[in-house]
């Protein structure tokens, strides 16, 4: 969405509660031309709860189970 910021002063509270309503960004323009933007704050990962917050982050390369020496680390 897009709002002249002259219609945003008017209606800030209102356009604020719709960020967060709809986790939409409001764009502000000044005479056609964008110059800021509204957008809802992600949710924190909550401290007591990081249990699975880099799954697919990592990748398996080769066997994960034999140990022995003579297996060369990927790069």
């Amino acid at each position: 969405m897009h709002i002249d910021a002259t219609e945003f002063k008017a209606r800030c509270l209102n356009l604020i509660d719709e960020v967060v309503a709809t986790r939409q960004a409001v764009v502000i323009t000044k005479h056609g031309k964008p110059i800021a933007r509204i957008v809802p704050i992600e949710d924190e990962v909550s401290s007591t709860n990081l249990f699975g917050h880099m799954e697919g982050t990592g990748k398996i390369v080769g066997d994960i189970i034999d140990t022995s020496p003579e297996l060369e680390l990927a790069e």
